[in-house]
């Protein structure tokens, strides 16, 4: 039987305000204009059952949620977007581009609510059977300066935009952490050059890595 070679996994990872979401989506959509078989999806969520636990998560209500709770429905949104979204599509040959995946755990829970980067590498090892990324595109963008672009761009603010300073600059120190842990598959893009620019070089990594 002819077996059909499998899709890369890409992720893009950086903190909030890093412009994961409008570079991501920008790349994938020109190299599906150039014919590659690519599919852009999201954490959490990407599945309807991953989506419906993105809302309780991100839901600003739910301010009294224990970091625990948080860390491991991530962790099983993430499970069901894995077996139901990304690896299917991988096994069919396609390129699976993901707004984010365990390395925001890391930094986010591991580091920004203090659990622990150990602790939550666990949760996650747990539910992703160890199937990590090919590589990561990480945009790099200061805490201050994600914070500053999100309070200007957005009308509405989710539970995690909402969170003081000093969390986001955890999360950036946790994100520096988790790029000397896993350096060999990290690609560090400067995400404060305006969006244009960044597209481009996130389109010229992706474009090398597909072409490989």
């Amino acid at each position: 039987m002819y077996d059909m070679e499998k899709g890369l996994f890409i992720t893009f990872e950086g903190p909030d305000g890093s412009g994961k979401t409008t570079v991501s989506k920008a790349v994938t959509k020109r190299l599906e204009e150039e014919g590659y078989s690519v599919r852009y999806t999201r954490e959490p969520g990407g599945s309807e059952i991953a989506e419906k636990i993105r809302s309780i998560i991100l839901d600003p209500a739910n301010t009294n949620m224990d970091a625990r709770t948080e860390a491991l429905l991530y962790a099983a949104s993430r499970r069901q977007h894995l077996i139901e979204i990304v690896l299917p599509a991988i096994e069919q040959g396609i390129t699976v581009i993901s707004d984010r995946f365990v390395d925001s755990s890391l930094a986010y829970q591991g580091c920004g609510r203090e659990i622990g980067i150990e602790a939550v590498y666990d949760i996650n090892m747990f539910a992703i059977e160890g199937f990590m990324p090919d590589k990561t595109i990480f945009l790099n963008v200061t805490a201050e300066t994600g914070l500053e672009r999100i309070r200007k761009g957005r009308d509405v603010l989710d539970r995690l935009d909402m969170e003081s300073s000093r969390f986001h600059e955890r999360v950036f120190a946790g994100y520096q952490e988790v790029i000397r842990r896993y350096r060999d598959r990290m690609i560090i893009l400067d995400a404060g050059k305006p969006a244009e620019e960044v597209i481009e070089d996130a389109y010229r990594v992706m474009k090398e890595l597909l072409d490989a």
